[in-house]
């Protein structure tokens, strides 16, 4: 049992020798060194003796029971919900889903390809247009893929601004400013209706952070006249109430399914 531990956990003495001299350094500690910025490293971490599980959960438990649980009325495209046992039970706290392979072959993942397709077809019908892909990350990382996919969609028109409504969610118009700095792109926030012929595309908030409902028609029409896209960010718990942006005549929509009975979880994964 004393060599399960070498023969099994990391790579051995001999292997680690050959690894530091092949990308020139001594040992792993001068390699960290010279990888890991000084601000974020610790040279002797504070770490309490090992315990078994039993007893680290135990204690993980009373730490756990520290917190205090309060109502949350922040909002701002995060909202407490209820999950259903059935769904807590059998998908999330079900291996078999959440450590499953990416379903590549379909011949052995029908079960979640059908999940998906439930999924596109509901995400379609609730927002009017015609594709629904099978979701990304959260609300901000797929309204950033949408900025990019406007801008390649109206390549070689005049500007590289992209408006983004003011009323947007905090955590959209930063991850899009994030996501435009390196593509060389202008991020303006500020009122949709103010879109010009130097912008590619403009998102509006649907309806907005401040619980505004804004019609997208003019925001549409003033689009078209300048000669670029529309991204409608919207809720699509709301959107069973709301018109759909699709018959307004967005071009692109985006949201978060979290509301659908998803924990919250710390701000996510989510399914945007």
């Amino acid at each position: 049992m004393t060599e399960f531990p070498s023969r099994h956990i990391g790579p051995r003495p001999s292997e680690i020798a050959h690894m530091v001299e092949a990308v020139g350094v001594s040992s792993l500690e001068e390699l960290l060194f010279l990888t890991i910025p000084d601000t974020i490293r610790d040279d002797d971490l504070d770490l309490p003796e090992g315990i078994d599980e039993h007893l680290a959960q135990a204690e993980l438990a009373s730490l756990a029971d520290m917190n205090d649980t309060h109502t949350s009325l922040i909002g701002q495209g995060y909202h407490g919900t209820i999950t259903p046992p059935v769904i807590r039970r059998n998908l999330l706290e079900n291996p078999a889903w959440y450590t499953a392979y990416t379903p590549y072959q379909p011949e052995i993942s029908q079960g979640r390809l059908e999940a998906l397709l439930n999924f596109q077809t509901m995400m379609t019908d609730l927002s009017g247009m015609d594709l629904s892909n099978a979701s990304l990350l959260d609300e901000a990382t797929a309204a950033a893929e949408a900025m990019t996919l406007l801008h390649r969609a109206t390549r070689g028109k005049a500007g590289d601004r992209f408006l983004v409504d003011g009323d947007a969610l905090p955590q959209t118009i930063e991850v899009i400013q994030t996501r435009a700095e390196p593509l060389g792109l202008e991020v303006v926030v500020g009122d949709p209706l103010d879109v010009d012929e130097t912008c590619f595309g403009v998102l509006a908030q649907y309806p907005g952070t401040s619980g505004v409902i804004r019609d997208l028609a003019p925001v549409v029409a003033a689009a078209e006249a300048a000669g670029a896209l529309v991204v409608a960010a919207a809720d699509p718990l709301a959107l069973t109430l709301l018109t759909a942006p699709g018959e307004l005549g967005v071009d692109v929509v985006v949201g978060s399914a979290q509301r659908f009975g998803v924990p919250m979880g710390f701000g996510g994964p989510h399914a945007g």
